[in-house]
């Protein structure tokens, strides 16, 4: 059996920071178990490749959520990463770290060492941000290069104007002080290339002699010696292998495989566990329940009298973009999934904003972001930022292959239908406000006729899907706290040597797509570890 200081199950966002900053101390060894391959595949360079990367089994699990009642019975496609820099590599390249109040209740709900002011310097240590910082919160020599928009659409600065005269001014920085507003979308690409976990972090850790990564490598169970975890199990090319760990085994394998690995070892809920045929190692009822994720149906629109992004993806237009990104101009094979932003209230009372809206210059077809429509067009979308509706994740059987049951209960809380409702009639004053007027030619979906709260919401049940946000299924809390798992340290509820680091320890959901905040974590993390 190989032996390491530390085993890190998973290279995704939160495994890549970690396993590069442990690393910087050659005193120990350190190693990664990832299940997918390599992150070679050349779509994973280009940041508009994830429309590829979203359907593509090689570079994803391509797991999928159980239907809901207000999801229609729909199963909904639920892209995770696998590969290294997991899903950073696969993802819409989007930067957003949250609202400063988001942390602040990790701290208040009972974990110490969370709030704003603590990770703030974590989020700034991992960032080289090439914008304007009129706060001076952002970070300037961190590995992950975070820029701004180089790139300008008079479809987007109408979307941007028209946000501005239904009172959403345009923010400057929304990762500073205040998030609400709206502004182009800030991005983990530079020099036309994306900028993944794996790019910025691992990569060029994986020189250094005390760090082995294993790619291929399906963790099967993690190993005990009494109550202290002390290795992996493991399934590569068809062979059972193990590998110990002196110090600590941390599980990085994001908000579904890392509950799935601790039930597969007997740690979750004791009925479901021995319904399965598992022995149950330790009763911890909240491993894999508290999932949340932000859902949203995608309103499309037809544009007049500009290009978009449609009319560039094909043909001689397709071949000039090929080429302006060549030679690092700006191109559409550049941009993110999310060309900009509004932060916005579901009612003028709040003091902050619970609603994102997105914008892109481009037409999907049925409002999937992987295939784009013929015709020119526009796509907004708005969801709840702090979902109360949560979910599960559930193994289905003692086998490590099987794909565990996801179930979002999305919009099962009458609180979240109607923020959503708002959020949604927010998009339509959007694009018909005075700015978009020269542009707008009649809503494709859900058209016209969709009129009342019950038509809105009908659109939901039809269309509506993840925005890939999902989170908290390993949830951090004190032990007064019976739906936690970890502690503030990380640590897995009575055991030694065993801690959760990614999205999964989330408690509550940031206002913000996710990554910025795992990325943090796996900051956290070492330090953790380090000061330990």
């Amino acid at each position: 059996m190989d032996e390491f200081d530390y085993v890190i199950v998973g290279a995704g966002s939160a495994g890549c920071v970690l396993a590069a900053r442990l690393s910087e101390n050659p005193d120990v060894t350190i190693c990664v178990l990832e299940a997918g391959p390599r992150d070679v595949n050349p779509f994973i360079r280009i940041p508009v490749g994830w429309m590829k990367l979203m359907t593509n089994p090689r570079v994803n699990w391509m797991f999928e959520a159980e239907g809901s009642e207000w999801t229609g019975g729909r199963k909904i496609a639920v892209p995770r990463g696998k590969t290294l820099g997991g899903s950073s590599s696969i993802n819409g390249n989007i930067f957003n770290r949250g609202a400063p109040s988001d942390f602040d209740q990790w701290a208040q709900l009972g974990n110490p060492g969370w709030g704003y002011h603590d990770v703030l310097p974590l989020f700034r240590r991992m960032e080289s941000w090439q914008g304007p910082d009129p706060d001076g919160l952002r970070g300037g020599d961190g590995p992950l290069k975070v820029t701004p928009s180089p790139w300008t659409h008079p479809l987007c600065d109408a979307f941007l104007d028209s946000a501005a005269s239904l009172g959403i001014p345009r923010n400057s920085d929304y990762n500073g002080t205040e998030q609400f507003g709206a502004s182009y979308a800030q991005r983990t690409i530079a020099g036309g290339r994306r900028q993944s976990a794996s790019s910025a972090f691992l990569r060029p850790a994986m020189s250094r002699p005390n760090l082995s990564v294993r790619t291929g490598a399906h963790a099967t169970g993690i190993l005990f010696e009494g109550n202290r975890a002390s290795g992996v199990s493991y399934r590569r090319a068809d062979r059972a292998e193990t590998v110990a760990a002196r110090r600590e085994v941390i599980l990085c394998g994001g908000v579904i495989n890392s509950p799935q690995l601790l039930q597969l070892s007997g740690i979750g809920d004791p009925d479901h566990l021995t319904g399965l045929g598992i022995a149950v190692r330790k009763a911890v009822p909240g491993v894999g329940s508290n999932l949340r994720d932000h859902f949203t149906p995608r309103f499309t629109a037809r544009a007049k009298g500009i290009s978009t992004f449609n009319e560039r993806s094909r043909g001689l237009p397709l071949v000039a973009e090929i080429g302006k990104w060549l030679i690092g101009q700006p191109s559409i094979l550049s941009l993110p999934s999310t060309a900009c932003y509004a932060f916005a209230k579901s009612d003028p009372v709040l003091d902050t904003s619970d609603l994102q809206i997105t914008f892109m210059p481009a037409c999907y077809k049925d409002g999937h972001q992987s295939r784009l429509d013929d015709e020119p067009g526009m796509t907004l979308a708005a969801w709840q930022q702090r979902p109360e509706s949560l979910g599960h994740v559930r193994i289905r059987s003692a086998d490590p292959m099987d794909k565990p049951e996801i179930q979002p209960n999305y919009l099962s809380v009458e609180h979240d239908r109607r923020v959503l409702v708002a959020g949604l009639k927010l998009i339509r004053r959007i694009m018909r406000a005075d700015p978009m007027k020269p542009y707008f030619d009649g809503e494709i979906y859900p058209g016209d006729d969709a009129r009342t709260d019950d038509d809105l919401l009908a659109t939901a049940r039809d269309r509506g899907t993840t925005t890939f946000h999902m989170m908290g299924t390993c949830r951090m809390g004190p032990a007064t706290d019976p739906t936690s798992v970890v502690d503030a340290a990380l640590r897995v509820r009575g055991f030694d040597g065993l801690r959760v680091a990614d999205a999964s320890i989330f408690p509550t959901m940031p206002a913000a797509n996710t990554n910025a905040a795992a990325l943090m974590v796996g900051e956290k993390a070492a330090d953790l570890i380090r000061g330990s």
